[in-house]
């Protein structure tokens, strides 16, 4: 079997030395899906946004085993609750890319309560990677709920310095 492979594979190169003898040959079909391909060769949402406003929250995750890095990042309407914009920015390979654009796009105009019930499986069936990528889709979902975490502290944060600043003008007063 492996020596079948191999001959087929020595026939390829010697086809590709030789172009005037041999018609070209066709190599085999991909191995992502085509929305993997799409959202890696057109990707939603990148870009950042001012981590320092409160109506941001950022989310950064990695994977040390295969290098990739994610930073996801929601800006929320604090009136409503909901994410009225999402940026990302991912360092690795393309199943990591297409899945940060993903949850950038399904994040849009949900809840906060809502997303972080987004799970790694729904955005690996959507995207079909194969088991060796999934990952890449963990790390969407962590960098969505990181994301949701951190707006939360800043505005828990936020929240009590109003507190504290009303109790001290009270005391003064």
């Amino acid at each position: 079997m492996l020596r079948l492979a191999s001959k087929r594979f020595v026939g390829l190169l010697q086809a590709s030395r030789d172009v005037t003898s041999r018609p070209a040959q066709v190599l085999p079909g991909r191995l992502y899906h085509e929305r993997v391909i799409e959202h890696y060769d057109k990707p939603r949402n990148v870009g950042s946004f001012d981590k320092s406003d409160p109506g941001v929250g950022t989310g950064l995750v990695g994977a040390p085993a295969c290098g990739d890095v994610m930073k996801l990042q929601i800006k929320v309407d604090e009136e409503t609750g909901k994410i009225v914009d999402a940026r990302f920015k991912t360092f690795g390979c393309g199943s990591a890319i297409a899945s940060s654009s993903v949850a950038t796009e399904w994040v849009k105009g949900k809840q906060l309560e809502e997303v972080v019930t987004i799970k790694n499986t729904e955005i690996a069936k959507y995207l079909s990677l194969p088991p060796v990528k999934l990952h890449c889709s963990m790390l969407a979902e962590d960098a969505i709920k990181a994301a949701v975490k951190d707006y939360e502290a800043k505005r828990t944060k936020s929240n009590d310095g109003a507190t504290a600043a009303t109790a001290e003008k009270a005391t003064k007063a």
